[in-house]
């Protein structure tokens, strides 16, 4: 067995062993479709002019969701820095490069299986409820399926979303290497974005904070009416929150070559 494969083994030995991310990878699922469902029930199209785009109102679980899959990947990380048994996964690992991969490689496709967990429920839920609440064809919004290339790229990107979203909070973890203060980071920064543009009262500043928040940005990548309107492409707002995520993990790979396990 070469040395990424047994490092991605041994992580995914670890990840499986401890209730902690596993579980709450799980409640994301429920909490994503679970809120969806409430999202869906409460929403109302009247008629041809109704405004509301059916995949973001399936989709709505998400902004929730995330916050569950966040503290599942610092935590995958955070307690090996909590319990000190991060100087045995270094001691196993020297390259401490390839463990950040390997951990990196077993949380995405953890978090990869729970995004598209959630996001079929998420599209279940939707095709059951919201035509009973005018989302119709009559009315212009219905609920495609995913043979229309809109709605299979919102759901793509959304699954995407959710992994990069774990990365970033992965990545926050090694550079701080505490579990709370990496929990708070993160999502202080996927919901801070949108509280202070809208504050902001410059209409371009604004714009400009919708397509640097990774939340903002990443989240209208859901979008499959009035697309212009978004102040972000699709791909583009997905592309922001790799970046984001990209440089989360520069940051914790630079602390951990850096400094000894502590």
């Amino acid at each position: 067995m070469s040395a990424c494969a047994g490092a991605v083994h041994a992580e995914w030995t670890k990840l499986r062993t401890v209730a902690g991310p596993l579980s709450l990878t799980a409640a994301a699922v429920v909490l994503t479709v679970a809120l969806g469902v409430v999202a869906d029930l409460a929403a109302s199209c009247g008629g041809p002019g109704c405004a509301a785009d059916p995949a973001r109102t399936a989709f709505t679980g998400v902004m929730l969701g995330q916050a569950l899959v966040v503290v599942a990947a610092v935590t995958a990380i955070g307690s090996e820095y909590g319990s000190g048994m991060i100087a045995t996964s270094l001691a196993a690992v020297p390259r401490r490069l390839t463990g950040l991969a390997a951990k990196a490689a077993v949380v995405g496709g953890a978090v990869l299986t729970a995004a598209l967990l959630a996001v079929a429920g998420s599209l279940a839920a939707g095709w059951l409820i919201l035509p009973g609440r005018g989302f119709t064809a009559a009315n212009g919004s219905a609920l495609s399926s995913l043979a229309d290339p809109a709605l299979l790229r919102a759901a793509v990107c959304t699954v995407l979303y959710l992994c990069l979203v774990a990365l970033l909070g992965l990545g926050a973890a090694y550079a701080v290497r505490d579990s709370v203060a990496a929990t708070g980071l993160v999502l202080g920064l996927l919901y801070l974005f949108p509280i202070v543009a809208r504050v902001v009262g410059d209409p371009a500043w604004h714009r400009r904070l919708e397509r640097l928040g990774p939340m903002t940005s990443g989240l209208a990548a859901q979008t499959v009416r009035d697309v212009a309107a978004q102040p972000i492409t699709p791909w583009h707002g997905i592309g922001v929150v790799a970046l984001w995520a990209l440089a989360a993990l520069a940051a914790g790979g630079a602390t951990l070559r850096a400094r000894d396990a502590e």
